[in-house]
Formats: C-alpha cells, sequence, structure tokens
C-alpha cells in the first residue's frame, strides 16, 4: 500500500469571500481565522460571544497536490479522511464526490478515475453545523439535550462543542485528523482482530511440588524482591488472529466507506512478526491462525505491576511476485480484562479485573482537551496522561459527550498503564434512530471499534452517558415521545452489542453510565452496576455524606473549584478579578456555579479577603470533598470496587470539577490524589462536630469524637508497614499517640479498632497519622474535630528554602494545607497542600524554577 498525505499548500476562505486566507490541515475554521488574525483568542473575557456566530456561515478548503508515480501503478487509490468535523461537500478537480456528516467516522472514497496527470484540486465546502441543528430543530422539534443548543441530538458532532456545565459554545468545524491518498495494489489489510486465550500451564519436572516460577525465584534469589502476580508465570497466551483484506476489484469504481468494501473479501496470504518487549522478533509464515506465546511478560495496569508491549506486524503477501502488498502493525498487551460481577451480600459487584485479579478502580473522567479540538497533540496528551500516572490513578473514563480520542491517546494509556472506560459518543441526549441514523451510527462504531480494539489499556465499550438515568427520570423533561424510549433499547441494547459480537467479543460491553444492566432497571442502583452522585455539591450536602454511600463502582462524581490565580490572568483584566464579576461568571457554565462555591466555603473557611485566597480556598475544598469520598470508598473496598472522579482535565480555562486545569496546572486535589489514591493508604474516619448533624443546642465537647484507622494495600504483593496516630493540640505538641505492626494482604483494606477521644477539644486538638513502610513515610495526613473555621489555628512561621533539587519546608506549630508556589505557578513538587506538625520535610523539585516561592496555609484564609 501506498500513501501520500495531503497536508501542503492549504488554503480557507469564508464561502463567498474573495481572497483565500493560508490554512493548517489538519486544523479548524476557527484556529485559520485565529492564527490569520481575523479573531481575537475565543477563551478572552467574552470573546466566545463574537466567535460563536462566525459558524452561521459556511466555509471552503481548497489544495493543489501531485499523484506521485507509484499511486498511478495502484489498482485503486481511495482518498481517506480520517477526521472531518462534520457537515463537508467534497469536490475534485472540479466535480462533486460526496458528502459527509459525521464527525466520528473515517471516509474513504474511491478516487482513481478522477484524478489527473499533474495538478489536481482538492475542495471541501464545510457547511455550517449550527444553521444545520436550528434548521432541523425548526422543522422536527426534538427534546432531550441537556446543556447544549436545540438541534444538537441530530448531528454527528462532539456534543459539548455546542456547549456544556463547563464547556464554551464554540462549535467548529475543520478538517481535523490527516487526509490522505491511499494507493492499493492487488489488495489491502481490511483488519486484523487479536484474540487472547491465555491457559494455565502445568508445573515442568524441574519445578518443586506447589510452587510458582514466581515462589523459586524468591527462593533461590531472595535479593530479588518480586511483585508478580503469582499466577503470572503459570501462564501461556494463545493469540488468534483474524485478518481481512479488500481486494481491489472491490475498490475500483466504488464511491463509499471503506466498511461498505467489506462484503468482498478474501482468504490472504501473509506472514506476521511478533516482537516481544525485549526485542526479540519471531517470525510466524504460512498464514498463521494461532500463535502461542511461551513465557509471557503480562500487561498490569499502573501500580500493580508493569505495561510490557509486545508488537504484531502483519504483512500481507504478493504470491505471484513475492513482495508485500499491505503492512498492519500494532502495540498489544497479554492480558485478560473484563468487569468482575458476582451476586454477594450487598448485591452485585462490579469491578475490573485483569489477569484474573480484581482491583480498585482510582481515575477521573476524561473530557476533550481542548474545545479547538485540532490543537490536542500527541506531546500535549502524554504531559496530562503522565499527572493521571503520577497521581497513580489506574483507570480514564473517556467520558461519552466528546469525540473518540486519537491514536495516540491509547498508545499512551497502553504505556503508562490506564486502563480506557469509553463511552461511545452518547451523553444526556434523546435521539430519533431513524434508517438513515441508524446506518451512519453503525459505520461510526465499526470504524472506532476497528481501531481502539487491539489496546491493552481498553477496559471496556459503554454504551452512552447517562440517558438510561434521565430518559425515565420524571424530574427531567427530557423525552415526550414513548417512541424514543424504544429508539434508545434498540441503540444500547440490540445495535451495538451486535457489532461488537462481530468485530470485538472479547471486550466487556455495559449499556450506559450508570447502569445496572439496561432495561431501565433503576440504573443509579448503589447495590449494583456503577453510580453517578451529586447531592455533594448540586444537592447542597456536606462532606460528610459521601460516608452514608455504599455504591460498587463510583464512576463520576465530584466538586467544583476554581483555576489558578495564573490560568485566571489568561482571560481577564484586574477588574474582572472578582468571583461575580461578568467575566468570572462567563467562565463559570454550571448554573449557580459561583454561588456554591460560596455556600461551601462559609460552612468551611473563614471568609477570605482577596481574590487568589477565594482559588486557594475553593481548591482546598474540592480537594477535601474528594479524598472524604475515595476514603471512604477504597475503606469499603470489596463492597465498593471503584472511585473515578468527575472530572479530570478542562476544554478552555473555566471554573470546573477539573483536577488539572486547562493550562496542566495541577489543582489542590491533584497533589491529594496523589495521597488518597496511593497503592499502599492510610486513612482515618473521624467523627467530630463538623461530621455530626448540626444542633445549636449541643456543646462542642458533647460530640462524639473518635478515629478509625485503615490500612489499604491496592499492589499484588503483601506488606509489612507500621502505623503511628498522634492526637496533638495547635502547636502540634503530642498529647497522646499510639503505633501499631501491621501485615497487608495484597487488595485489600485493613481496619483498625476505633479510638475514642473524650478528652480532645474539637477546637484546640487535631490528630495526625502516617504509615512507615520499609522505613519510609509512604502514607500521612491530619484530620479536624470541628470545620477548619472554627479551629483555633496559630500563626505558623513557615520557612521554605532551595536545597539542590530539594526545598526544605519548616514550620513551628500546625499548619494545614500548605501551598507553595512560583512566580509562573509552573513548579510541580513531589508534594503540595500538606499537612506539617511543628516538623521539617523536605520535597523534590520535579519541575519549574523555584524562584520568587510564596506559601499560604489554611491559617491564611481570613
Amino acid at each position: 500500500m501506498v500513501q501520500l498525505r495531503i497536508d501542503q499548500g492549504w488554503q480557507m476562505r469564508e464561502c463567498g469571500a474573495e481572497a483565500y486566507m493560508s490554512a493548517q490541515v489538519p486544523g479548524s475554521v476557527y484556529l485559520d481565522l485565529l492564527k490569520n488574525g481575523r479573531i481575537e483568542d475565543p477563551f478572552y473575557r467574552d470573546n466566545e460571544l463574537k466567535t460563536l456566530p462566525l459558524i452561521d456561515r459556511d466555509y471552503e478548503y481548497r489544495t493543489v497536490f501531485q499523484v506521485p508515480a507509484e499511486l498511478w501503478e495502484c489498482g485503486a487509490v481511495l482518498l481517506r479522511f480520517d477526521g472531518i468535523d462534520t457537515l463537508a461537500a467534497i469536490y475534485l478537480n472540479g466535480a462533486y464526490l460526496a458528502d459527509t456528516d459525521n464527525m466520528h467516522r473515517i471516509w474513504e472514497f474511491s478516487v482513481k478515475e478522477r484524478l489527473q496527470e499533474g495538478e489536481n484540486e482538492l475542495r471541501i465546502v464545510l457547511h455550517s453545523p449550527t444553521q444545520f441543528i436550528a434548521k432541523s430543530y425548526a422543522e422536527d422539534p426534538i427534546e432531550g439535550d441537556a446543556n447544549g443548543m436545540k438541534g444538537m441530538p441530530r448531528l454527528r458532532k462532539a456534543h459539548c462543542m455546542f456547549g456544556w456545565d463547563w464547556a464554551p459554545r464554540l462549535p467548529d468545524a475543520g478538517i481535523f485528523r490527516p487526509v490522505s491518498l491511499i494507493g492499493v495494489k492487488q489488495a489491502r489489510l481490511d483488519s486484523v482482530y487479536i484474540a487472547q486465550k491465555h491457559e494455565k500451564q502445568l508445573s515442568d519436572e524441574t519445578r518443586q511440588p506447589g510452587k510458582t516460577r514466581s515462589q523459586e525465584a524468591a527462593q533461590n534469589a531472595p535479593e530479588k524482591e518480586v511483585l508478580s502476580d503469582p499466577e503470572q508465570d503459570l501462564v501461556r497466551v494463545t493469540l488468534e488472529l483474524t485478518v481481512k483484506a479488500t481486494p481491489v476489484s472491490a475498490l475500483c469504481g466504488v464511491c463509499g466507506t471503506a466498511n461498505d468494501l467489506n462484503e468482498s473479501l478474501t482468504a490472504p496470504s501473509y506472514r506476521v512478526m511478533l516482537t516481544d518487549p525485549d526485542g526479540n522478533v519471531r517470525v510466524y509464515g504460512d498464514s498463521p491462525s494461532k500463535i502461542v506465546v511461551e513465557e509471557p511478560q503480562l500487561w498490569w495496569p499502573n501500580g500493580l505491576g508493569s505495561q510490557p508491549l509486545y508488537t504484531v506486524r502483519v504483512e500481507l503477501l504478493d504470491e505471484e511476485n513475492g513482495g508485500v502488498l499491505d503492512v498492519w502493525e500494532r502495540r498489544i498487551g497479554l492480558r485478560t480484562m473484563t468487569m468482575q460481577r458476582k451476586k454477594d451480600a450487598y448485591g452485585e459487584s462490579f469491578a475490573h479485573e485483569v489477569n484474573g485479579r480484581a482491583f480498585f478502580a482510582m481515575g477521573a473522567d476524561y473530557i476533550p482537551m481542548d474545545s479547538l479540538v485540532a490543537r490536542v497533540d500527541e506531546a500535549r496528551t502524554r504531559k496530562f496522561l503522565e499527572s493521571a500516572r503520577d497521581a497513580h490513578f489506574n483507570v480514564v473514563r473517556v467520558w461519552g459527550g466528546g469525540y473518540y480520542p486519537d491514536d495516540f491517546f491509547f498508545d499512551l494509556c497502553d504505556e503508562l498503564g490506564l486502563v480506557v472506560w469509553q463511552d461511545f459518543m452518547f451523553a444526556c441526549c434523546v435521539y430519533e434512530l431513524t434508517e438513515a441514523f441508524e446506518k451512519n451510527i453503525t459505520e461510526e462504531f465499526i470504524d472506532n471499534v476497528k481501531r481502539i480494539r487491539h489496546h491493552a489499556s481498553l477496559g471496556l465499550w459503554c454504551g452512552n452517558n447517562e440517558m438510561e438515568l434521565f430518559l425515565r427520570d420524571e424530574r427531567q423533561v427530557w423525552c415526550k415521545n414513548p417512541l424514543l424510549f424504544s429508539d434508545y433499547i434498540k441503540m444500547y441494547e440490540y445495535i451495538i452489542p451486535k457489532v461488537l459480537k462481530t468485530y470485538d467479543p472479547q471486550t466487556f460491553y455495559w449499556p450506559a453510565s450508570p447502569s445496572c444492566g439496561g432495561g431501565f432497571d433503576n440504573p443509579n442502583d448503589e447495590n449494583r452496576g456503577d453510580v453517578h452522585y451529586w447531592k455533594v455539591w448540586h444537592g447542597g450536602l456536606p462532606f460528610a455524606a459521601y460516608r452514608k454511600l455504599f455504591p460498587r463502582y463510583m464512576s463520576e462524581f465530584g466538586f467544583e473549584s476554581l483555576p489558578a490565580l495564573k490560568t485566571v490572568e489568561t482571560f481577564t483584566e484586574p477588574e474582572d478579578r472578582n468571583l461575580f464579576s461578568y467575566v468570572m461568571e462567563k467562565h463559570q457554565r454550571c448554573a449557580f456555579g459561583n454561588g456554591t462555591v460560596m455556600r461551601y466555603m462559609e460552612q468551611t473557611f473563614l471568609y477570605p479577603t482577596d481574590f487568589d485566597m477565594v482559588i486557594y480556598a475553593s481548591q482546598l475544598m474540592q480537594a477535601e470533598a474528594m479524598r472524604y469520598g475515595v476514603e471512604h470508598f477504597r475503606r469499603n473496598r470489596g463492597r465498593c470496587m471503584g472511585g473515578v472522579i468527575w472530572q479530570f482535565n478542562d476544554c478552555w480555562p473555566v471554573a470546573s470539577w477539573a483536577m488539572v486545569d486547562y493550562f496542566g496546572r495541577w489543582k489542590a486535589v491533584m497533589y491529594y490524589a496523589k495521597r488518597f489514591f496511593a497503592p499502599l493508604m492510610l486513612s482515618c474516619e473521624e467523627e467530630g462536630m463538623h461530621t455530626a448533624a448540626p444542633n445549636l443546642n449541643v456543646q462542642p465537647f458533647e460530640y462524639e469524637k473518635s478515629i478509625r484507622l485503615c490500612a489499604a494495600n491496592e499492589t499484588l504483593s503483601e506488606k509489612n508497614v507500621t502505623v503511628f496516630w498522634e492526637l496533638r493540640d495547635a502547636s502540634a505538641k503530642i498529647l497522646r499517640s499510639e503505633s501499631r505492626e501491621m501485615t497487608l494482604p495484597p487488595l485489600s483494606a485493613n481496619w483498625l479498632e476505633k479510638t475514642e477521644l473524650p478528652e480532645a477539644d474539637v477546637f484546640e486538638h487535631y490528630v495526625s497519622y502516617r504509615m512507615e513502610a520499609d522505613g519510609e513515610v509512604c502514607s500521612r495526613g491530619t484530620v479536624l474535630f470541628c470545620f477548619p473555621k472554627y479551629f483555633r489555628f496559630r500563626k505558623p512561621e513557615i520557612r521554605v528554602s532551595v536545597e539542590g533539587d530539594e526545598l526544605v519546608v519548616a514550620s513551628d506549630c500546625y499548619a494545614k494545607g500548605v501551598r507553595i508556589l512560583n512566580e509562573n505557578d509552573d513548579l510541580r513538587l513531589e508534594d503540595n497542600y500538606f499537612d506539617l506538625n511543628g516538623e521539617t520535610r523536605r520535597v523534590k523539585i520535579l519541575s519549574g524554577d523555584p524562584a520568587g516561592l510564596t506559601v499560604k496555609s489554611v491559617y491564611d484564609i481570613r
């Protein structure tokens, strides 16, 4: 196969305009207008309002290219669009070729007979998505979208482009992924599907009876720590390959998608090269349908083991001439992956299971990284996903209101050990299943399943976000037409499962999030399936409400905060930097969002007196809210097997639930996550004034004051640890202390006994705790018995100095939530927003220049 990228010489203009401007492909209308100075930054102040109307118009892209000789020699030539957004009319050499109407599909058209010697002109007319949905809604209204613009459900385009409760209304258009000519000689590889079968092997004769290889390694080489799954070396893997090829005869003269061509398939001759993670190559000829991998290196999620990747290369052979017609090469991981669902005392479990081990899901929900999607590249994506790995994520959920991520997203998740919960691109909308719509989405499913299915990180496919939950919710006016209920069942419980049965039968499918398995069967039941919980934040309940909830898998819950001051400065002027200013509220898309921040703030902290203090306090509240939730879920491991936070990232600079802001700056919650998602984690369930029901007639000393520690071990190895706790006063003086040595089984949560602390003064005393493994502190924290606004903090003298690649941080008394920033707020530390117990800590500098440091603690919120 021969490929020519068409990425040079592009021009763009508004349809009807005389002059063209320079353009970039991959790219978009808004990006090209921005680069040519026709618009200002759409994220600045309220420029969104000026930018949105421009997409009511149509735009034209054009370029000229020449066809190289090797393409003329091919039996068929295809024009391929890996991603075109969304409504496009395609013209080649002045003649109409085809239309596109789905951002989520790969589009291919047979064009050899339309090409010419010398220059060829490719012209793309992008029609207005806003005009389309407005006309569609006027002609046939369809109600049932949560956050976007009227008519949005009729267009297969990223929903959040039309606005969401964290996104602007910037429904861009463009050619956002590569365009290319593909030359096919006799045939090409349409797809390769690799199914894995893992089998246990019997011990060989040299092995001691009853011992696995990993046990022998530990016995014979005691200096080497073995962290692998005890069953890992008792497994061999069989790779079963299904190879489909499309012959030239099926391509010639056809104008359609590649999937339309799958009806004509050959039984091709091919060979396979398998390269293991150590670089050893084995060649399998004679069109093998099965390959046995001896002594496999298994792939594990982050925190459970390593991520070895094998390279599979399939070459389609020219039997007549002895050459290679086409190549399919991908990296795979050897693992089993499913969702464990077993009846138990609480209902039915719902847990990720990899290589036979159920693990606790720790991570967040991933949304598009930019409202202008063509700006998202591999380097930027790597930065964000490495942040997720560094904060001990093992799962990311790709939310269904955006678009299917690029190949490099999944490659990075493979490398980093991030299991992907992949939604199909449907969220919070009602859809009418016409015959044309069904054909369109079916092709969309096939394109993306075939593209993504080989990845080691792919954990499950999910039909949609929140539609099963809200479609029948009487409080929501989402669906007035009863026929749309049957359309829902057809789409998510028949069409998608049918596609997956053909194209990816080994990957688990879940019909919706949240769900108990489909059929509108109480989809948010905490005793089955996954749960979305918003009574903290939207419902106004205190953080302690999480402790009354026992979900099997929490796939969405969150709390808002403001982004960093340096991020706010990118879209504001000084006069805008007030929480209730017009510009700040334009960058807050949740109804009553800033008011909700302040409502929780008045419950938690003293009134902050400057804008940066509001930002700091909001981030601490978000971090504490998520800590309350995740630590509670992890303490109840087994009953609960997932804590996935809404949301991981932002698509523009905004006040939102994001853990990392648009520019990649870690909010306080990311540093907290690094602690509460740590594989070895000690948490404290305290009882005090702030966790009890408010009663003004109860005196502070009458509230129960107690602690109960829990040590979690989310690794595959047994761990010997020592647990410490101290009751301290505001000066950090120890009033009472205890310690205990413990052995933590693999994949476990281990409660300690409850300790009553009747002597504790809720306003003056607090508890510090820590856990040590191998002589090093692996987890630590503090808890109060009242809201921070009531605690009588002493003013801490916090000293910070730089020694090599470390900060030395010291305080003379208790300091809570110590935040350290540099001038540019690009300092990444080993830890931040931490507590000091009148001690000195050394903190590694991971990146950034430690110049112009500023330090705050909770004492400063006043």
